[in-house]
């Protein structure tokens, strides 16, 4: 009798441990499975901007800075995706006598030149077709500074700004001047005004001087 008591009383407790140890590994699991899906990674490809719903969430402007991105602003926010020292250069185009370009010309002017509506709802100058690689990008100077493509043609646009930030995909100088190619063209197709980024005329002499701050960017950026 004594043998079959403590025989009963030792699976006794064998079974109690084994509930236990159940149990605690039951909660570990349901705590692990938890955290897992509340904990969601920084990403920086812009597939994070939808919220599940198919909209873009405010977050996906957050990516770059605040909002508006008209004017230098869109160039200064932009900036802040890239790591180290940096350069924003900035050009306007506006319509002649303050008035406004047609929404949709003004795109098809920039589709045409090769540049393509992207991140942020802005155009982009990629290099090659490597959507990661901006060489420069153009804004709306209307806050803010997206361009609603679904309505375009019947929105009246003052005018954009382009602005590259360097380092960049390409050859600081290269990307610059593929930057100038593009307003220019631009200017003479919308019949506007080409602008430096304080509003100015932009001369010859302001264009050089811009490139020499370029290059000297691009020196001290390899010495550093």
């Amino acid at each position: 009798m004594d043998g079959l008591r403590w025989l009963l009383l030792l699976f006794g407790l064998l079974v109690i441990a084994g509930v236990y140890l159940y149990s605690r590994r039951q909660k570990e699991a349901s705590t692990e499975e938890t955290g897992s899906q509340a904990r969601v990674e920084p990403r920086l490809d812009g597939d994070d901007s939808k919220d599940g719903t198919g909209e873009e969430s405010d977050d996906y402007f957050d990516e770059i800075g605040d909002v508006p991105m008209a004017s230098n602003s869109a160039s200064e926010n932009a900036a802040v995706v890239v790591d180290g020292p940096q350069k924003i250069v900035t050009v306007r185009i506006v319509a002649k006598d303050k008035k406004s370009f047609a929404g949709d010309e003004l795109v098809l002017s920039m589709r045409g030149l090769g540049l393509r509506h992207g991140k942020f709802g802005i155009f982009h100058r990629y290099d090659g077709n490597d959507e990661g690689k901006t060489v420069f990008s153009a804004a709306s100077l209307v806050e803010p500074g997206s361009f609603d493509l679904q309505n375009i043609k019947g929105q009246s646009i003052p005018g954009i700004s382009l602005f590259l930030v360097l380092p960049g995909p390409v050859e600081s100088v290269e990307a610059f001047d593929l930057m100038l190619a593009a307003a220019r063209t631009l200017t003479q197709s919308l019949d506007g005004e080409l602008l430096d980024e304080s509003g100015s005329t932009l001369s010859i002499q302001r264009e050089r001087y811009l490139r020499e701050e370029i290059i000297q960017f691009q020196h001290s950026s390899l010495m550093s």
